[in-house]
């Protein structure tokens, strides 16, 4: 076949898979604008908090949080001010310029985008087209991994935490850590996710003496405080009252150790805290040491394959839509099948069990208002990580020399 043939057979198929792509994309969100009461959803939250930035309003005064409700219809009022750190609502300002209805369709869309940018992204860090092919069939099985399905119905952030991740794997990378550490700050938008995972990113970051790393993650931290500083003079003290009501509303009900604590307490406070925090210091304990045992061995996106389903059980609070970032894993896992294996069909069982028990876990907490059963994608990812890396360093048998 002649070289200009082939390039216009690969332009043809790229530009195919783009248009499946975008019409998959625009239906899916179409379907959950029809199909989701998206005014009474956590994305209401979000949008509103954007709209505010153009209104002048802040979304830390409990009088104007609650109009801006009443003003669009939104019945659903769990929390008396905005639930999450007020320098989110300038990330969603441009949301704000949009109708609600116009920007839950545009984020579902982002967000998507988002998710196959990755997925080609880190796909491409294998050189061999076993892997590339998966390109379309992964993001496809990844739309119906029970978190992303989740986040795109209800409108969640997650798509921040996993783009400011996956831009501090690619940074550093290139060598280039400070920017990798203000990328990584941006975690940080979600508290309880942002902690957990930044004491182990950062932990990494100093027993490879990568200063530069850690200062950004400084750096990029003050720069959040200030942003909200300038908008709230006392957002910190309004944000950390918030957080507690919405800490005492979930209690229980999520994957991470300190729920399954307060139920293995029977739900007494004290404790749950002894049990809880106890847990979590040894799952991140035993997580340092991982990291400071493989300091020399472990690359960037592997370091965080670890890093980001551990930070995740030892966070106080996190529900199953906030496992989005689960999906950097899980391109390294399929990736690493292909290269072990040689073959598809194992790639194909694990999406298939990944998607199955993961729409197994929504379900049982669509029923229950129970999100337990999501530890299931937790012990699945953080497992098949640690025994393909166990695999990796099996060294292979080499044909005896002749005598």
């Amino acid at each position: 076949m002649k070289p200009t043939r082939q390039r216009i057979l690969k332009i043809l198929g790229i530009a195919l898979v783009l248009i499946f792509l975008g019409v998959l994309f625009y239906w899916k969100a179409i379907q959950n604008y029809q199909r989701q009461d998206y005014t009474n959803s956590n994305f209401f939250f979000f949008w509103l908090s954007g709209r505010m930035v153009w209104t002048g309003e802040n979304p830390y005064n409990a009088t104007q949080w609650l109009a801006g409700h009443d003003a669009f219809g939104a019945t659903w009022k769990p929390n008396r001010i905005f639930p999450y750190p007020l320098p989110l609502m300038f990330f969603m300002a441009p949301l704000g310029l949009l109708t609600l209805g116009q920007a839950y369709i545009a984020w579902q869309i982002i967000s998507q985008i988002v998710l196959a940018i990755t997925v080609y992204i880190l796909l491409n860090h294998w050189k061999g087209q076993a892997q590339r092919w998966l390109f379309l069939p992964l993001t496809i099985f990844l739309l119906f991994f029970g978190p992303v399905y989740l986040s795109l119905q209800i409108g969640s952030v997650g798509t921040l935490a996993s783009a400011a991740i996956l831009a501090a794997i690619l940074l550093l990378e290139k060598d280039k850590p400070l920017p990798a550490g203000i990328a990584l700050s941006l975690t940080m938008l979600k508290p309880p996710q942002g902690l957990t995972l930044l004491a182990l990113a950062g932990f990494w970051f100093l027993v490879r003496r990568n200063w530069k790393a850690i200062l950004g993650i400084i750096v990029g931290g003050l720069a959040l405080l200030v942003i909200g500083l300038l908008r709230d003079p006392l957002w910190l003290i309004k944000f950390r009252g918030a957080s507690q009501v919405v800490l005492d509303r979930t209690l229980g009900i999520q994957s991470n150790i300190y729920s399954f604590a307060y139920l293995s307490c029977n739900q007494n406070m004290t404790c749950m805290w002894i049990a809880g925090t106890l847990g979590t210091l040894l799952a991140l304990g035993l997580g340092a040491y991982y990291l400071w045992r493989n300091r020399d061995q472990l690359a960037a996106w592997e370091a965080f394959n670890f890093i980001i389903p551990v930070g995740f059980v030892a966070a106080l609070y996190l529900w199953s839509y906030d496992q989005l970032p689960y999906v950097i894993p899980i391109v390294w896992i399929v990736g690493k099948l292909v290269e072990k294996t040689k073959s598809h069909l194992y790639v194909f069982l694990f999406l298939i069990v990944l998607d199955v028990l993961s729409f197994v876990s929504l379900l049982v907490q669509a029923y229950t208002k129970k999100d337990l059963l999501s530890i299931i994608n937790t012990i699945l990812i953080l497992g098949m990580f640690l025994w393909l890396m166990r695999w990796k360093r099996q060294p292979i048998d080499k044909p005896p020399l002749p005598a």
